[in-house]
């Protein structure tokens, strides 16, 4: 995205579009200067195609207990297994951002949509253990190359070149298939027959679209000889990283333990054997976080990071409380309470990393956000299962709440005290 744009925001004055002279395929304009439908077709199409990946990694959520006793594994086999997808989604983030600013979005994303399909077809093929080892490997390598390319892309085709717009709905998008995939695949192995293996199959028939979809988009790359390098973030955005990056961590770590091990959770409480049941708790967490970044909308991004991180604790909070009483409605409470604050912390970093990135490196650090992001879904949820197998799970949930509830309170006030020190001047909003 070209400087102008940035400088047409600081300035108050509408930003305009990108010139064809940087890609071809670029974005289009009517002749009384609005965009094109073509332009809004492919924003929306990006965005589903997100929806769609997302949506099949987390097709397993509801079905870990039926692995469990199929195949005869523990609680901290099923952490590992949920896990296993970041072991491959980080490398895969780190090689795909900065490829696909080099080679062009089509050259990175074809291939992950094909891999996706791969790994839905493995887990409908499952018969044992390690057939879901290398099924969630699939959906990380997948993933991983998506995520930052998906993005960026988001943000290039913004019809109006906004990129709040952009990160809105790249957060909704986001968190619509975390929640989408467990309600998906808790309803249809409830409900319909072939539980393992019917999920996989609409995922694999959904991804069709979304193939379609990354073929029609602008063809984008730098020039440059793309080569592999370690993670760098720019100097002058390093102090926006670090804060949204952690604060990011702490939201995305409460994802990881709703995807795993909330709706055996929920079982335990409820003494339902219901799939569905489990499944719609994470996705109220979800439809919540969705509903609160729609809400919020517009918010400077570190506001939006101080309103979420106590309402993300005040819900870890209440999730200790209801296992301790074994009450469903302070589940209830406590689900919608962080799904609110996760919501919140997730658009505010976002935002934050979407204004501060420069355009030649777009999609690179957006992919060293996503890192950050899928460590905190991936590595705190393998210490309590960890934890579950000494002391149950109950409890085990209860421990992790409680110390990612304090860590979120400690955040809030490094991010409070960090704005005190910055003047007032000094706080620019671009939207």
């Amino acid at each position: 995205m070209p400087h102008d744009r940035l400088t047409a925001a600081h300035s108050g004055t509408p930003p305009h579009r990108d010139r064809p002279a940087q890609r071809s395929g670029s974005p289009s304009t009517d002749l009384d200067g609005q965009p094109s439908p073509r332009d809004r077709w492919r924003f929306w199409g990006t965005a589903y195609a997100l929806l769609v990946l997302l949506t099949g990694t987390n097709l397993p959520t509801p079905l870990y207990r039926g692995y469990e006793a199929r195949f005869g594994f523990s609680p901290l086999v099923v952490t590992l297994i949920f896990s296993a997808y970041v072991a491959a989604l980080i490398p895969s983030l780190l090689v795909a951002g900065p490829a696909s600013d080099t080679v062009g979005r089509r050259r990175v994303l074809l291939p992950a949509i094909a891999v996706a399909a791969l790994g839905s077809l493995v887990f409908a093929l499952a018969t044992s253990t390690g057939w879901l080892f290398a099924a969630r490997i699939m959906q990380g390598v997948a993933l991983g190359a998506a995520s930052g390319p998906l993005t960026a892309a988001l943000t290039e085709l913004e019809p109006t070149g906004n990129r709040r717009k952009a990160a809105l709905v790249s957060t909704v998008t986001s968190v619509g298939g975390l929640g989408l995939g467990p309600v998906l695949a808790g309803f249809l192995a409830q409900y319909a027959s072939a539980p393992d293996v019917l999920p996989f199959a609409v995922e694999i028939v959904l991804l069709v679209p979304a193939a379609v979809i990354i073929v029609t988009l602008p063809t984008t790359r730098s020039g440059a000889r793309w080569r592999p390098r370690r993670p760098e973030i720019p100097t002058t955005m390093r102090a926006a990283f670090a804060t949204s990056g952690t604060a990011g961590f702490l939201a995305f770590a409460v994802v990881g333990l709703f995807l795993t091990l909330v709706p055996t959770y929920v079982a335990a409480l409820s003494g339902s054997k219901n799939l569905l049941l489990g499944s719609a708790a994470v996705a109220l967490m979800l439809i919540c976080s969705a509903l609160a970044q729609l809400a919020c909308y517009g918010r400077p991004a570190q506001v939006l990071e101080l309103l979420g991180l106590p309402l993300l604790a005040a819900g870890l909070v209440l999730l200790v409380l209801a296992g301790g009483y074994s009450s469903l409605i302070l589940l209830l409470a406590a689900t919608v309470t962080a799904g609110t604050g996760q919501g919140l912390v997730f658009l505010g970093g976002l935002t934050a990393i979407n204004q501060a990135a420069p355009a030649s490196r777009h999609a690179d650090v957006i992919s060293s956000f996503y890192v950050i992001i899928y460590l905190g879904v991936g590595l705190p949820v393998i210490g309590v299962g960890l934890l579950a197998t000494v002391t149950g799970l109950l409890p085990a949930v209860q421990y992790f709440a409680g110390i990612v509830a304090l860590l979120c309170l400690v955040m809030l006030f490094a991010l409070a005290r960090a704005r005190h020190r910055t003047s007032p001047s000094s706080q620019v909003d671009v939207s």
